[in-house]
């Protein structure tokens, strides 16, 4: 019989958290040993944990980084989105003691998406072809753009060679005047139930390309995650995402 993988569930009341301990549940070579919600001290059982999920708070999540860099251990997988810099350093900071697999969106689908946007941003040039990263979800996200909107934008950037910090276009609003040439725009809908929508568009004066991604359900999420805590065990302190994961890198 296969030894089962112990993980534990940081946001364990929280949308995602639930639909992680779920797939946990259903999983035959996976066993959810600790489940916590609040920020604050790693509870003791946590130390028998191989990996933790987590899709919590920013807050929260630089929390259990330090303290399980501290530690040496459980690796993370954190899946929590609208970090700052300085919350964004502390998980770099922290894989430096212990894995981490970080991502803004765990769909395998997804992430296939941000390859073809990095592919086609390389082939199509910034002086012709605007780039717009559209994504709507539900009332009670907090953050925007979404984490999955900045990991395509992020994609679209890197095919153009640069840095999204240096050409991101936030939302428009009032008398913006012309698109600067070589912008990347985001737009942003919330509203009722929506789980996930996300494109990128890519528009000429003749023609427009448009790749986009739904999601369905919040279940291919928590595979997605649940592959990510198969992966992680083995690897050596690090900072990694869903493209090592899924081999892309290799």
């Amino acid at each position: 019989m296969t030894e089962r993988l112990n993980i534990g569930v940081a946001g364990a009341l929280g949308r995602m958290g639930r639909a992680v301990a779920a797939a946990i549940d259903a999983a035959a070579d996976m066993t959810a040993t600790a489940r916590f919600d609040r920020p604050g001290p790693m509870p003791d059982d946590l130390a028998a944990c191989a990996v933790i999920i987590d899709f919590s708070m920013p807050a929260a999540s630089v929390a259990l980084a330090r303290q399980a860099a501290a530690r040496g251990g459980p690796a993370l997988v954190i899946g929590t989105t609208g970090m700052s810099e300085d919350e964004e350093s502390a998980i770099s900071t922290a894989a430096q003691s212990v894995a981490i697999v970080r991502s803004g969106n765990f769909s395998l689908g997804v992430n296939i998406l941000a390859g073809l946007v990095e592919q086609a941003a390389k082939r199509l040039g910034r002086r012709e072809w605007d780039i717009e990263i559209t994504e709507s979800h539900h009332r009670r996200k907090v953050d925007a753009p979404s984490g999955t909107a900045l990991l395509l934008g992020e994609a679209a950037a890197r095919g153009r060679g640069e840095t999204l910090a240096d050409i991101l276009a936030p939302a428009r609003h009032g008398q913006t005047g012309p698109r600067p040439e070589g912008v990347i725009g985001f737009s942003v809908v919330r509203g009722g139930g929506i789980i996930g929508e996300h494109s990128a568009i890519f528009a000429a004066e003749d023609e427009i390309i448009t790749l986009s991604h739904s999601a369905r359900d919040r279940s291919l999420f928590a595979r997605g995650a649940l592959e990510a805590a198969r992966w992680l065990p083995a690897r050596p302190p690090g900072l990694y995402d869903m493209m090592d994961v899924l081999g892309f890198r290799e």
